[in-house]
This record gives structure tokens, C-alpha cells and sequence, in this order.
């Protein structure tokens, strides 16, 4: 075979570019998590009374927060560039070399050999079909210019803004370019194991602590195992991986003054991530009467309540929602969109609201199994009332994905249950029960307003599911007559089985995409992008471009699909007639 000088030149660069992109996605996949802990831990230098929460899982949780907060608050006045994001990962590595230099904590150790087990997970080419919808478009969005007044015209993805779309706009990056867009959902799923782990190993085996350590195993084992595919995490699962975390903490609350500031700075903390995530995860906030409950019997509210106003999360927490807030008013001019009460119309670039109300009623059929790609209800108006949609439901739904996964989350809680039996026949447990049914009463509250509003498993039905489960079980085998060292090493075993069954499962799913996809991924690691991708950015470029040419700034633009365009202060405004 006969090569020109060119056409090898050409395969010569080929070759070195497929060699390179494995080894500069491994390089910002092992960096770019320890930039995100080096903000947080920044965090804990600047404002030292939180140094209580200086350990890596949360140091990386409150990292994400900042940044968070600063990609909604740029994305204001600039375009996420891979040079903007260099910059501004590297600083953060800075951060972390000077603040772990010579550390030899545990949890140091902890970070390296969990990014050395889960970089399996990344390794994807088959992405979830809203990835491609509007999740890797609205990130890109943000790369490519700052935000724009009525960009929910473009894409109903686009009206739903997600902290997850921000923080992925930082990972443009140069040479991997857009092929860092899943390392947002990692984190969390990082960090949160990183927390999870430290807690079921930090905490005694002593009775008064068994509740915990089982809740915080069950959580552990369920996320590696069942969310073990990151590329099906977007908004929904990485929001549900922290409701674990949340009601953790929760239970784990003590009233004593000297524990207040660390368990409700961990409670906003937490709290802020799971909302901006998901907007409809505040109703998560009914959690807080926990909190209120405990105050109440502690006898010292007052003074409680003066520490909690002067904690810096509970203005972390409100800020980053009131950004989300503007953000959706950008968007669609409504201050929480898809409801309809909260929008402003009369602003030129809102979306109706009678829009905005059609499709809030087509969101709840689809999770009501009143629609999908290729079938509708007839009467989908009254489908969605009162309990019409329930036999059709279970029919389509339930005896599909939700019956598959209560039968594994049930041969779970067995496995578990055998594992730590035999059982005391008094309850042995230190913590206060009133709590426990408390938190449990308010999981079946969560568990009717998801079931009559929005039954899919992707808004909330995983995590309320387990927790209803998971909080009886751990309050059964917490009543283990096991002796502490046997409890010690049948959790470490059980640890060490998820890992390998997280391992497993990814090794599987990597052979398949190989056979099905022809994924290659020590040629070229990145996932799979096709044109409509781009279809957003470039159409928007199409818009702005008709604009240029536009006599005057003040003059309205016509273009397809009766979008117009003007600018106001510089900022481009779209809006429908």
C-alpha cells in the first residue's frame, strides 16, 4: 500500500491526536476534582470557624458550592472559555497543593484510590437522551457567550436551568474541549462516597451508634450499585445522591450549642446543592421541621436561632437560590418555571403563560405514563386528574422500571439483614426514636406527594423509596447482637463487595458500547457527539448574525420561527410576537 507524503502526515495526525485525548482526559479527570476541593478548602482558611468541616468530602461539596455560585454570577458578563477555565481550574489546584502539602490524612489517601476505582465510570460513549436534548446544548451555551435574555425560546430543555449546566460549563477545557461535560455529576458522586465512606469508618460500632453506620452503609452500597452509571445521572440522580447525605445529617443533628454550627452549616450546605440542582427538591425543605422540632424541646430556640442566622451557609444557601430564581426569570420570565403563577408576561422575552401551564401539564402526564416518544393519551386534561392515570400507570410504568427496582432494593434490605442477624429482642438503639419516626413520617409525606404529582423515578422516586426502606431496616439490624469486631468486618466486607460490583457492572457496560457503538476507548475516550448538539448554538449565531445587519440597534429583527431578536444595554434579548 502506497502513501502519498500528505495522506500519511494525515494518519500520523490522526493517530497522535486518538493517543493524546486518553491522556488529557485523565489528566483533567484526576485534577480537575482536586481543584474543586482546593476552593473549598480556601473557604475554610478564609473563614477558620468552619474548619470543623475541613475534611476532603466536604471540603470538595463546599468547593462546588462556591464555584457554582461564581459560573451563575460570570455567566452574567462573560463566556466560560477554555482559557477563562484553565486559568481558573489551576488557580484552584494551587489551592489544594498548598493546603495538602505533606498531609497524610486518610482521606487524602481515600480521594486517590477512589478516583483510581471510579475512572471506569467515566470512560462513556452512550449518553442519556436529555444529555443531547439540552443538557450538553445549555452548557455549551455558556461557553460560547454570556447569558442572554429568553434563551427558553429556543429549546423547552433551556427553560430549566440546572447548577449542574453551570459547573459543567467549567470544564471546557483546552484539547478536551466539551468532553469534560459529565465530570459535574461525578463530583457529587465522588464527594458524596468520599463522605459516606469517612462516616461509616469514623463512626463507633457501639449500639448508640449502630443506626447511623447502617443508614450511611445501605446509602453507600445502594448509590455504587445502582447509580453505578454516570452518564445517567444528569440533574435528577446527582440531586437524589445528596438527599442521602441530607437526611444523614439530619438524624445525625445534635442539639448541643458546641455541635449546632457543624450540623446545620453540613444541613445548608447540602440543601442549597440539592435545590439548584432540581428546582422542585425545596419541597425537600419540609426536612427542616426536624431541625425546628429539636430546637423546640432543646429549650434554648433563642439563642439557637441567633447561631444559625450568623452561619455563612445559610447565606451561601440563599444566594445561590436567589440566582437560580433570576436565572429562570432570564430565561422564561418566570421567577420558577414550569409555574405559571410565578411568571411576568407582560416582559417581552416571557413565555406565556398559558405555554407555560400546557407544559407543566404535559411534564406531569409523561411522569403519569400518559405519554411517551411514540404513544399520548386521548384525553390527557382528565388522564392527569385525581387518580385516572394510576391504572394505566402500573400497567405501562410500575411493572416495568419501578417493579425492577423495588425486587433489587428489597434482595438488598435482605442480604443486609441476614448479614448482621441474629437480632436482640429490645430495641438497644441510644439515639432518640421520636427523631427516627419523625424523619420517617415526613419520607412517606414526600413519598404521596411524589406518587400523586409526578410518580417517575427520576424525580425523586429512587431516593424516597430507599429512604422509607432503609430508615426501617437500619432501625431493625441496628438491634444486632453481634459484637463490635464482627460488626467492623462484615461492613468493610460489604464495602469491598459494592466496589467490586460497581466495578463489574462498568466493565460489562464498557463491553457493550464496545460491540454495540464500536467505542474504543484507549483510541478515543470521549463520548459520542452528533450534529444536533450544536443545533441551539447555531442557530442562535444564525439570529445574532441576522441582528448585525439589522439599520439600527432599536430595530426588530424577523426571523424563522417568529423569534425576534434586539439589544438591550448589550444584551441580546429573544422573544416571540
Amino acid at each position: 500500500m502506497n502513501l502519498t507524503i500528505n495522506e500519511f502526515a494525515c494518519l500520523l495526525k490522526l493517530y497522535f491526536n486518538m493517543s493524546l485525548n486518553l491522556l488529557f482526559f485523565t489528566v483533567f479527570y484526576l485534577t480537575i476534582p482536586l481543584s474543586i476541593i482546593g476552593y473549598g478548602q480556601i473557604f475554610f482558611s478564609l473563614f477558620k470557624k468552619y474548619k470543623f468541616l475541613n475534611n476532603l468530602g466536604y471540603a470538595g461539596l463546599t468547593g462546588v458550592l462556591i464555584v457554582c455560585i461564581y459560573s451563575y454570577t460570570s455567566s452574567f458578563f462573560f463566556a466560560h472559555t477554555s482559557t477563562h477555565n484553565i486559568i481558573f481550574l489551576t488557580l484552584g489546584i494551587i489551592f489544594f497543593i498548598i493546603f495538602n502539602f505533606r498531609n497524610q490524612k486518610t482521606d487524602l489517601r481515600l480521594l486517590f484510590i477512589l478516583l483510581i476505582i471510579y475512572f471506569i465510570g467515566m470512560l462513556i460513549f452512550k449518553t442519556h437522551d436529555d444529555f443531547n436534548y439540552y443538557h450538553f446544548q445549555y452548557a455549551h451555551y455558556l461557553t460560547q457567550m454570556p447569558s442572554v435574555l429568553g434563551i427558553g425560546h429556543f429549546n423547552l430543555g433551556l427553560r430549566t436551568p440546572s447548577s449542574i449546566f453551570y459547573l459543567n460549563s467549567l470544564f471546557y477545557l483546552p484539547f478536551a474541549k466539551f468532553y469534560m461535560f459529565q465530570m459535574a455529576a461525578f463530583l457529587i458522586f465522588l464527594y458524596a462516597n468520599m463522605i459516606l465512606i469517612s462516616k461509616i469508618l469514623l463512626i463507633n460500632f457501639k449500639p448508640e451508634k449502630n443506626f447511623l453506620t447502617f443508614f450511611y452503609l445501605l446509602s453507600f452500597i445502594f448509590i455504587n450499585i445502582f447509580f453505578y452509571r454516570f452518564s445517567e445521572h444528569g440533574t435528577d440522580r446527582s440531586a437524589q445522591i445528596l438527599v442521602f447525605i441530607l437526611v444523614g445529617e439530619i438524624l445525625a443533628y445534635k442539639n448541643i450549642q458546641n455541635y449546632l454550627e457543624e450540623n446545620i452549616s453540613k444541613i445548608f450546605l447540602i440543601m442549597a446543592l440539592v435545590i439548584s440542582l432540581k428546582a422542585f427538591y425545596i419541597l425537600y425543605g419540609l426536612l427542616f421541621l426536624i431541625i425546628l422540632y429539636q430546637l423546640i424541646v432543646s429549650g434554648i430556640f433563642l439563642e439557637c436561632i441567633k447561631k444559625i442566622f450568623s452561619n455563612i451557609y445559610l447565606y451561601f444557601f440563599l444566594f445561590l437560590l436567589s440566582l437560580v430564581v433570576i436565572i429562570n426569570f432570564y430565561n422564561t420570565g418566570c421567577l420558577l418555571y414550569p409555574v405559571s403563577v410565578t411568571c411576568f408576561e407582560n416582559n417581552i422575552w416571557a413565555i406565556p403563560k398559558s405555554e407555560v401551564l400546557s407544559l407543566n401539564n404535559w411534564y406531569e402526564l409523561w411522569s403519569k405514563a400518559g405519554a411517551n416518544p411514540n404513544f399520548r393519551v386521548d384525553d390527557p386534561e382528565n388522564y392527569i386528574k385525581k387518580f385516572n392515570w394510576v391504572n394505566n400507570w402500573f400497567n405501562l410504568y410500575f411493572f416495568t422500571k419501578v417493579s425492577d427496582f423495588i425486587l433489587g432494593i428489597i434482595f438488598l434490605a435482605i442480604l443486609v439483614y441476614f448479614i448482621f442477624a441474629p437480632y436482640n429482642s429490645k430495641n438497644n438503639v441510644k439515639m432518640d426514636l421520636k427523631i427516627i419516626y419523625l424523619t420517617f413520617g415526613l419520607t412517606l409525606v414526600l413519598f404521596v406527594e411524589w406518587f400523586y404529582n409526578h410518580p417517575a423515578l427520576r424525580y425523586g422516586g429512587y431516593c424516597i423509596i430507599a429512604l422509607t426502606l432503609f430508615l426501617t431496616l437500619s432501625l431493625k439490624i441496628s438491634q444486632t447482637k453481634l459484637e463490635e469486631r464482627k460488626i467492623k468486618t462484615r461492613v468493610i466486607i460489604l464495602l469491598m463487595i459494592t466496589i467490586t460490583i460497581f466495578l463489574g457492572r462498568n466493565i460489562k457496560r464498557i463491553f457493550n458500547e464496545m460491540n454495540l457503538y464500536e467505542y474504543e476507548p484507549l483510541n478515543n475516550v470521549y463520548y459520542q457527539v452528533e450534529d444536533k448538539n450544536f443545533n441551539i448554538f447555531n442557530n442562535m449565531t444564525k439570529i445574532i448574525d441576522d441582528y448585525e445587519i439589522c439599520k439600527s440597534q432599536n430595530e426588530k429583527c424577523e426571523i424563522k420561527n417568529s423569534i425576534n431578536v434586539k439589544k438591550i444595554f448589550h444584551t441580546y434579548v429573544f422573544y416571540k410576537k
